[in-house]
């Protein structure tokens, strides 16, 4: 790389738009959407789709509800020509599906094209060609005169085989490949070029797609060209102006939305982002920041976890762990604090959400609530050693059904946390369950109940316990009095001198319903030199499951 001045880059030309609207607008509607998936995503696979993942794929994006689906470049290769013609010969498509079919500016290609799509009730014949000074200097060695003569020609002949069709509604797309680094001025008079050829109207509208094939500046510039370009076209009311943008800076998202402020009104993307380079737009996640501001994408996600499986199988890719929405960690939180706080909204969310299921939703850390989309709230807080105590209580409560008392939390999170730094890797929920009961539930030693005896004094209503126990190995009966079997049992060990606490905490709740309900009780105690210590009792009984939290509470005094 070079160092100071750097002279083997040149900062990208700015568009002079002193006026500019888009920073103000805002998005109210979800755009037309268009998927390439199955020629855009499908030519940068290592290894292309068969015939029938293309099939299974198209189905899958009609399923979702796109309306517009480029189906291939059929006069590329036979595989693309054979899947264009199964499609219309055995009824595939759908009535309010028009299939979109994508061919450079050339005779031969053009007739190729025409005849893959007889039969078919409507279609898009999408007809590009490259316009920028660098495509116009090393590809082709062609002037401006010349590049614009290519587009001219190619639409002259799609129009004079337009109606070569009988049946078949054909629309027309024309694309100046690599807008993004084309003459603003002379795009725009390509584009009139061959609008004067097609003559649309505002029933049959051209679509303008303005591609951003290669990314080169940044989101904010390609907002000003379609801003300019919108602003400058004839005719406008004739158009659909259409996006189609890459992601070599990482920014093909933020181009697409500002691009929509600026005036567009339709998007070409594909599922996840698939495509040359460093891909092109994610539909998803463009269509699912739409549904989180308010706005009906008009695209079905609610599945997104078997969209995913589909897209993984047939393309042999991999959505990444963080990739927004979709990846297995985005709704993860290892974060302690990050834990706490999604906890406490969950917990909100979940008593408003009873009141009322349209109640905005509102969790921290959260941008969406994951079954919208399909996914499991049980993968939203994961555990390893930077987490917190939020985030173990919640995995407890939410798996295993034991809401521990918030004072709780810090203990047993340190519990959780230090094994999982002794480990050096995450914990699952299982193993966290498995560490709670080895430290807090039920603990027998040195202090163990073998039998109780409860019986109620008249007329006090005092309760009188007779228990036998056994400490470090010793068995004896002891004897108790109080005003509930807890505070029976406390007067038993204050008998043989073992009380040395006060207890300070009592609570329990049920576990289950039905015949399987079992009770948790959870006790906090504290010692004369003030250390507190916490226990669980778990038990069918729930008499016994607040005697046996109260002894592991008095265990783990000792144990320490």
């Amino acid at each position: 790389m070079q160092k100071g001045n750097i002279s083997k880059y040149k900062p990208f030309q700015q568009i002079h738009l002193p006026d500019r609207e888009w920073p103000n607008a805002t998005l109210e509607t979800a755009p037309i959407w268009a998927s390439v998936d199955l020629r855009d995503g499908n030519q940068a696979l290592a290894v292309p789709m068969t015939v029938e993942e293309k099939i299974e794929y198209f189905d899958l994006l009609v399923a979702i509800g796109f309306k517009e689906i480029e189906v291939g470049f059929p006069s590329a290769s036979d595989t693309e020509f054979r899947f264009i013609r199964r499609l219309i010969e055995e009824n595939r498509i759908p009535d309010d599906v028009t299939v979109q079919v994508l061919v450079q500016a050339r005779e031969h290609l053009i007739r190729r094209t025409f005849e893959s799509l007889e039969g078919s009730r409507q279609a898009i014949v999408h007809l590009y060609n490259s316009t920028s000074p660098l495509q116009r200097r090393i590809t082709f060695n062609k002037s401006k005169e010349a590049i614009k003569a290519i587009a001219v020609e190619g639409a002259q002949l799609i129009r004079e085989l337009k109606d070569s069709i009988p049946g078949t509604h054909i629309r027309l797309e024309y694309s100046p490949e690599s807008f993004s680094d084309t003459e603003v001025d002379y795009a725009l008079d390509v584009c009139r070029g061959v609008m004067e050829v097609w003559q649309p109207t505002v029933e049959n509208k051209i679509i303008l797609n303005l591609p951003a094939t290669v990314e080169w500046a940044t989101p904010n510039i390609h907002a000003d060209q379609i801003e300019w370009f919108c602003r400058n076209l004839p005719d406008r009311e004739k158009a659909i102006i259409s996006l189609h943008t890459h992601n070599d800076r990482g920014t093909g998202i933020a181009a697409t939305e500002l691009g929509l402020l600026a005036g567009a009104d339709r998007v070409e993307g594909t599922l996840f982002g698939n495509g040359e380079r460093t891909g092109n737009l994610d539909i998803v996640t463009v269509a699912l920041n739409l549904y989180t501001q308010g706005i009906d994408p008009g695209l079905d996600f609610s599945n997104l976890e078997d969209i995913r499986a589909v897209y993984e199988r047939v393309t042999r890719m991999q959505v990444p762990e963080r990739h927004p929405y979709s990846g297995d960690l985005v709704f993860t939180a290892f974060s302690g604090s990050h834990q706490d706080a999604i906890k406490k909204g969950m917990d909100l969310r979940k008593d408003k959400h009873a009141e009322d299921p349209q109640a905005l939703w509102q969790v921290p850390y959260l941008p969406i609530d994951p079954q919208d989309i399909g996914r499991d709230y049980q993968a939203i807080i994961r555990i390893n050693s930077q987490s917190g105590k939020g985030g173990v209580a919640y995995i407890l409560a939410t798996e295993y059904g034991l809401d521990l008392p918030k004072p709780m939390h810090p203990e047993v999170g340190q519990v959780v946390n230090d094994a999982a730094d002794a480990a050096s890797r995450e914990l699952k929920p299982n193993e966290i369950h498995e560490l709670f009961q080895q430290h807090y539930v039920n603990l027998e030693a040195p202090l163990q109940i073998h039998s109780v005896d409860r019986q109620e004094t008249r007329p006090s209503g005092d309760v009188h316990i007779i228990a036998d126990i056994s400490l470090d190995g010793s068995k004896r009966r002891v004897e108790g009095q109080g005003n509930g079997p807890i505070s029976a049992f406390v007067d038993a060990l204050n008998q043989q001198k073992l009380k040395d606490f006060t207890l300070i905490d009592y609570r329990q709740h049920s576990i289950g319903s039905g015949s399987k309900t079992t009770a948790a009780a959870y006790i906090r105690i504290k010692l004369a030199d003030g250390s507190t210590h916490n226990g669980c009792g778990i038990d069918s009984n729930i008499e016994l499951a607040g005697l046996k939290a109260l002894v592991s509470a008095f265990n783990r005094s000792r144990n320490l």
